[in-house]
Formats: structure tokens, sequence, C-alpha cells
């Protein structure tokens, strides 16, 4: 069975990939980024308005928006196109957190993204570094330091990944666990057809020794 990473982290495509679940998860994640898109941006607006960095927030909401949409027409699979439209998306989303760090929470789809197109290492550092972001981001907005603000997003983190990685786990045992009903239903077919080619073969002998009896008879 072909798989994309030595740990079995990734389904077979075409199969496991597309199962209801991940499917659900997909859906949920791409929701939830436009989502937290639109109330960062929304919130921006309402206490920032008329402000000089506002056009560029608008236009780097609007060209990360684009740059989402364009993800599940690349595909899940690491393809040099695939990386270097993950890496313009989150520089872009850098960016945006930078002059507004309202945005950071956008983190929590992109956790998904990296963690469905990159390897696990990769990916592990990925969401390491948006966590990092994202802290940073939240003690800009902080009046003071609180220390939820650097425990919360590593604890997000790290539940996203966790369920992201079970559920591609149990992605991987299904699709093994059809690909051995599928070799089984061959071997029983394979096994039936010899069964049924032998048992032809003894009723042909069969009648050729009772001719050859009758007519020696």
């Amino acid at each position: 069975m072909e798989q994309g990473y030595e740990d079995g982290l990734r389904p077979v495509p075409g199969r496991g990939a597309d199962d209801g679940d991940t499917r659900s998860l997909a859906l949920l994640m791409h929701a939830a980024f436009f989502l937290l898109l639109g109330a960062s941006l929304t919130r921006f607006l309402l206490r920032h308005p008329g402000e000089a960095r506002t056009p560029w927030i608008i236009g780097l909401s609007v060209a990360l928006a684009v740059l989402y949409v364009l993800g599940p027409v690349l595909g899940s699979r690491p393809t040099p196109r695939s990386l270097v439209w993950l890496g313009v998306l989150v520089a872009v989303w850098m960016t945006v957190v930078v002059l507004a760090p309202s945005f950071a929470w956008c983190a929590v789809p992109l956790f998904y993204t990296g963690l469905r197109i990159l390897p696990p290492r990769a990916a592990y550092a990925l969401v390491a570094l948006l966590t990092l972001f994202v802290v940073a981001a939240q003690l800009r907005l902080a009046h003071g330091f609180d220390p939820n603000l650097v425990l919360a997003p590593p604890a997000v983190a790290a539940v996203a990944t966790a369920v992201f990685v079970h559920m591609q786990r149990q992605a991987v045992r299904q699709s093994r666990l059809i690909d051995d009903l599928l070799r089984t239903r061959r071997e029983l077919a394979a096994t039936e057809r010899r069964e049924g080619t032998l048992a032809e073969r003894q009723r042909l002998s069969m009648e050729i020794h009772d001719t050859l009896a009758q007519g020696l008879s």
C-alpha cells in the first residue's frame, strides 16, 4: 500500500483522504478560517477607522482570502506548487498579524493546512512558528502581561494537532482495512476460479473415461 510518509500519518490518496470525517473537518476548518478572517477585519475596521494602515489591512485580507481559496485546487499532496502556495499564504498572514495582531487567531485553520500538506516534522515546526506569532500578537494587544495569553495558544495548537493526527491515523487504519478486505476478496475469487477449473477438468476426464469404457465394451 502506498503511503506518503514513514509514520503512516497520510492516508492512501483517493481513499483515506476522502473519508467522511476528513471531509467534515476540512469543511469546518475552511468555514472557521473565513469566519475568523471576517471577524478580525470587522474588529479592526470598527476599532481603527480611517487609519493609514487600513487600506493595507483590507488588501491583505482580500489577498489572504483569495490565496486560501486556491488551496483545495492545488490538493493536499506536498507538490512544489502547494508548498509555494503554503509559504505565500503564511507570509501574507504574518504580515497582516504584524500590522493588526487581532488577525492572529486565523492561525488555527492554518495549523490544519500545514498538517495536511507538509511532512510531520515540517508541519509540527510550522505549527510551533505560527503559535509563537499568535502569542506575540496577543501580548501586543494586552495592556499587561497575562499568563493565559502565553499558555492558551500552545494549548489550542496542541489540541488541534492531536485531533488532526488522530483522525489521520484513523483514516490510515480504515484504508488498510479496506485494502485487506479487497485483497481477501480477490484471493477468494481466484480460489473459486481454480476450484471451478479443477472441477471442470475432473468432469471432462470422467466423461472421456466413460466414453472410452463404453467404446471398449
